[in-house]
């Protein structure tokens, strides 16, 4: 990180300058007491609609709650490989095995030729004594699996504890076109200290993992339920919250991986700063391409990438506040994906978000390093968590100016104290507004809402909390470099649909399934060459549909494909809205879920002609 020697010298002069609550925040160490959670959160517990759902988990939860070995899924390097890691109580070799039959058996092809070779194709990894747990030692196993194809349904079993796990399924996707599932800060065991509607007591930390881990698996089984055609789930980190017990932390993490969900769609995580104390982190997770070369590596983990189709993926730690560590995996990571289409950033600070507790402190003290290498490098979009609220920010650069790293030795410790401006110490407030004028370090390049072309700069977005363990509220006065943001108090959770050319975010409300926010997207749309010096766009005649009235039952599903002629029109990007989200919901590739009785209407439009389908849910 470049620092200008008279800009240190006038900074260390001024005795220190504040910011240690945040800096202790980003270090994990302040996170819990620092900064209290408001009186929203999301309980459960006395809702009549479920109440058998939650007698039967709390019943659950006494065996989930002790059940260290749930196995988790990752997406691997690339899109032909996925990785696998668990505990297990015995030195085992770690082993999983696939196929593409449910009974594990040889799978014959059109062609004759068999999928594997055997019944089944066995994969074996490491596994390595880990820690002990109520006096019992533990194992962690890593494996990865590679060779998959696209739109392929697989099987698979682990080796746990000497036995073969059941059975389960994933389906991997189609790489030129394909959803995943964006979600912020589970932090199971966050609602600790809350008093829930069935008792008059504050929950303890179990009672807190058990009721965050309920809502967890709400809502991916709404998110999912609705967008079943998602490939995998990105984790904008705090998976959990115990920051001062390492085995307090498992607990929390058997309820996060006790989600049925995740046996099916993998899960890329992010280091928040909830995970970042302890190594069990990157023990439940097994993910690609760890930087391990890092100076300033935290015990949970490191940076990692990892591609999918043409998309590169970047998972940063921004625990650590060294952005050297940070540029040397982004190089690294391009070096190994020169002619990725689309960058993904995803880390757990915000630095362009939008809630009270976080975006006036800790998130803007990565902000002024962190701006310019993701100019630097063209990154795209930016995936934030911490917060616990939703935003998405305007296309953003950074202002190109060099400007002070902010670390933990160069904060004040007064900054706490006058966080709001409430102090009588002049000094305190003068470097304070130093602070945050270093902090004035961005651009907003451009305001375009609904669909933009080949911008400049990075979309920021934000989400909220995935299962509502604590809510924050947002900065009184919207900051100019935010489009939209809102904290509705529920649950939320983001579908992203990537093609060659096109980006584009949705995010939903998890109690009702609607938007909260109008579909964005970005596209990358090359002009056609009619000769060499003239470029001229192709437009769009015609589309549509391969269905024009459909009567779907509650619960059912339709697929509408569009034909957009003719076929080298410049823009072929379809979009796909419904009249009525209450009576049919329509996803980024088409599919139609029917919610109830009721009529709608889906407009799937390419350019500036649309087509429309009339559906009926009886």
């Amino acid at each position: 990180m470049i620092i200008k020697d008279n800009t240190r010298r006038q900074i260390m002069r001024k005795s220190r300058l504040f910011m240690s609550a945040a800096a202790a925040c980003l270090a994990g160490t302040m996170a819990v007491t620092g900064f209290a959670a408001t009186e929203h959160w999301n309980d459960n517990s006395g809702k009549k609609a479920i109440s058998d759902e939650w007698s039967q988990w709390k019943t659950k939860w006494e065996t989930i709650k002790t059940d260290y070995e749930k196995v988790s899924m990752v997406p691997g390097a690339d899109a032909t490989k996925l990785n696998y890691a668990w505990y297990s109580k015995k030195a085992d070799e770690a082993k999983v095995r696939i196929s593409t039959n449910v009974d594990m058996s040889k799978t014959t092809e059109a062609d004759g030729s068999n999928t594997y070779s055997e019944n089944y194709k066995e994969f074996t990894g490491t596994s390595k004594e880990y820690k002990k747990i109520d006096d019992v030692t533990y194992y962690a196993n890593k494996v990865t699996i590679t060779e998959l194809k696209e739109n392929t349904t697989y099987y698979y079993q682990c080796l746990v504890d000497g036995k073969w796990t059941s059975v389960k399924k994933f389906k991997t996707g189609d790489t030129s076109n394909f959803s995943f599932l964006y979600v912020g800060d589970p932090q199971i065991g966050a609602s600790k200290g809350q008093t829930p509607t069935e008792s008059s007591e504050a929950q303890s930390a179990d009672i807190a993992a058990r009721n965050d881990a309920f809502s967890w698996n709400k809502t991916l089984t709404a998110a999912i339920s609705e967008h079943s055609d998602v490939d995998f789930i990105v984790s904008a980190g705090d998976q959990i919250n115990n920051t001062g017990d390492d085995n307090g932390q498992e607990r929390e993490y058997a309820g996060f991986l006790s989600a049925d969900v995740l046996s099916n769609v993998p899960v890329a995580p992010t280091i928040g700063n909830h995970d970042s104390k302890f190594a069990n982190y990157q023990n439940h997770f097994n993910v690609p391409n760890a930087y391990t070369e890092e100076q300033n590596a935290t015990p949970a983990g490191n940076d990692y990438y990892y591609t999918y189709g043409d998309v590169l993926f970047i998972v940063l730690n921004t625990n650590n506040y060294n952005c050297a560590d940070h540029e040397a995996l982004i190089k690294k990571a391009e070096q190994a994906a020169p002619n990725a289409k689309w960058k993904i950033v995803t880390f757990h600070h915000d630095i362009y978000g939008s809630g009270y507790d976080h975006s006036d402190s800790d998130g803007i003290v990565l902000r002024t390093q962190l701006t310019t290498l993701l100019d630097k490098y063209d990154i795209d979009v930016v995936l934030q968590g911490h917060d616990h609220t939703y935003s998405r920010s305007y296309m953003l650069t950074s202002d190109g100016n060099t400007h002070t790293a902010y670390t933990k030795d160069n904060v004040k410790d007064e900054y706490l104290n006058v966080k709001d401006g409430k102090t009588d110490d002049s000094a305190a407030l003068s470097s304070k507004q130093e602070y945050l004028n270093q902090n004035l370090c961005y651009k907003i390049v451009d305001k375009t809402q609904g669909t933009i072309n080949n911008p400049e700069g990075v979309l920021y977005m934000e989400a909220n909390s995935a299962t509502g363990s604590k809510y924050y509220n947002l900065i009184s006065t919207q900051q100019d470099y935010i489009a939209e943001r809102s904290q509705t108090w529920t649950p939320t959770y983001s579908v992203v649909n990537v093609t060659s050319d096109s980006f584009t975010i949705n995010t939903y409300d998890v109690n009702t399934g609607d938007k909260i926010d109008n579909s964005f997207t970005i596209t990358k749309k090359a002009e056609d060459k009619k000769d060499d010096t003239t470029k001229d766009n192709v437009a769009v005649k015609s589309i549509k549909l391969n269905k024009t009235k459909v009567t779907l039952a509650k619960g059912k599903k339709v697929t509408l494909k569009a034909t957009v002629a003719p076929s080298n029109a410049t823009d072929k990007n379809v979009t796909f809205t419904s009249s009525n989200t209450k009576v049919a919901t329509v996803n980024a590739k088409g599919v139609v879920t029917a919610k109830k009785a009721g009529k709608a209407t889906i407009t799937a439009k390419a350019g500036t002609k649309k087509a429309t389908c009339k559906i009926v849910v009886k």
